[in-house]
This record gives C-alpha cells, sequence and structure tokens, in this order.
C-alpha cells in the first residue's frame, strides 16, 4: 500500500534540522554574540526564524534585539563565528542511512537549503560521501527567491529532469514545507518542537528519519 498516487521518481532534501544538526553544534553562537553587546538571546523569539534565509534571519536578529549594525555587518562578524563550528555538527539520527539508501538503489536525490551555496559546501563537506552523492545541490542564492518560494524545489526538479509532481521533498520547517507544496510536490515533514504547524501542511509527519519507510511512497525497502 502506497499514500501517493504519482510515483515519486527523486527526493529532495533539506539541509539544517533535516540532516544535519547545525543548531546544537552553533547553539552558543548566537547567544555568545547577543551577550558580547549587552542583550540575552530569547528562545521565543528564534522560532520564527526557522528555514529563512541567511539576509532575513539577520533583519529579524537585528529588529528584535536592537542591535547598533546593519543586518550586512551582523552577517559579516558572526558568520566566522559559525563556520568554526560546522565542523561539529552531527549528522540527524537516519540521515546517513537514507542517503546510503537512495545512492545504493540510484534514485536521484537533491539538496536544497535557504543557506548560500557556500555555506552547504562547508557544512557537508565533514560529512563523509554527501558532496558526492547529492545529484544537484542548491543553495538559495542560484535561484530567484529562497524558501517558502518553490523556486529552489521547482529548479532541483529541472536539474534532475524530473516532473514536479515526481518528487518527494523531506523537511524540517514549516518555511519549507509551504515551498514543497507551492512547488507542486508531496512532503514528509520531521518537524522539531517549535514547528509542530509543519505537520498539518505536510502529507505526512515523522519522529525522526529512522522512522521513514520509502515502500509508502513506491520505493524499494531499505533491506532491499
Amino acid at each position: 500500500m502506497t499514500i501517493n498516487d504519482s510515483k515519486i521518481c527523486a527526493i529532495i532534501l533539506d539541509l539544517d534540522g533535516t540532516l544535519l544538526d547545525t543548531e546544537i553544534a552553533t547553539r552558543s553562537v548566537l547567544r555568545d554574540f547577543l551577550e558580547s553587546y549587552g542583550k540575552v538571546l530569547i528562545t521565543d523569539k528564534e522560532h520564527g526564524r526557522m528555514g529563512r534565509t541567511q539576509k532575513e534571519s539577520a533583519v529579524a536578529i537585528v529588529k528584535n534585539y536592537q542591535l547598533p549594525l546593519t543586518p550586512d555587518q551582523f552577517i559579516a562578524e558572526i558568520t566566522p563565528l559559525y563556520r568554526s563550528m560546522w565542523k561539529d555538527a552531527k549528522a540527524l539520527p537516519g540521515a546517513n542511512l537514507l542517503l546510503q539508501y537512495l545512492h545504493k538503489h540510484q534514485i536521484p536525490f537533491a539538496l536544497a537549503s535557504n543557506s548560500l551555496r557556500e555555506y552547504i559546501d562547508a557544512k557537508i563537506s565533514h560529512q563523509k560521501g554527501w558532496k558526492e552523492w547529492f545529484s544537484v545541490i542548491l543553495g538559495s542564492d542560484q535561484v530567484q527567491s529562497g524558501k517558502p518560494s518553490p523556486d529552489l524545489y521547482l529548479e532541483a526538479a529541472k536539474r534532475m529532469s524530473v516532473d514536479p509532481s515526481n518528487c518527494l521533498v523531506i523537511e524540517d520547517s514549516l518555511i519549507g514545507v509551504k515551498a514543497a507544496k507551492a512547488a507542486g510536490m508531496k512532503v514528509v515533514v520531521v518537524p522539531s518542537q517549535s514547528e509542530a504547524d509543519a505537520a498539518a501542511l505536510a502529507d505526512l509527519s515523522l519522529h525522526s528519519l529512522l522512522d521513514f519507510k520509502p515502500e509508502l511512497w513506491g520505493l524499494p525497502c531499505f533491506d532491499q
């Protein structure tokens, strides 16, 4: 039994929070940065930034914390601090298993992230095999608009020569789910606690990637 009425021929995955736990690795960076300006990190203010582009996040942080910086100055100051921590980011449970499965079965799969392409390459360079396995890797600076616009997902499908209706997206944020739906794709979400609203819009919600069952989408089982 499947839960999809169109054949899934390709998978498109988000990166941060979906495959890679960059949040834990970099959690202290923003807190320490704000403290250097006499500000205290307010967790509730950060929930709305999930899945946004770098520029959108910078604008929100500068405004919310009334920092004496422009968004571009904030980006210039904090990015080197983030980059120094990316090497410590771990693959989320089930991520390597899923990517190895897709590679083994020669199912085309793309990476589509609201991060800049340069940052994506830096983050995945510490994960064995990832850069080589993806059919397509796209950052928000390679399309007209980042998520929740469908541009990233439509461009990924185009580059894989797959119709959007035959693509399955795996996301963790509401912004990402909205982008996938706007692209006319099916979407599975593995939401964080702060992104529970994403589950209502997605076709399927999972606790972790370890719960992903490819056979539900007409794909071979993991053990085949």
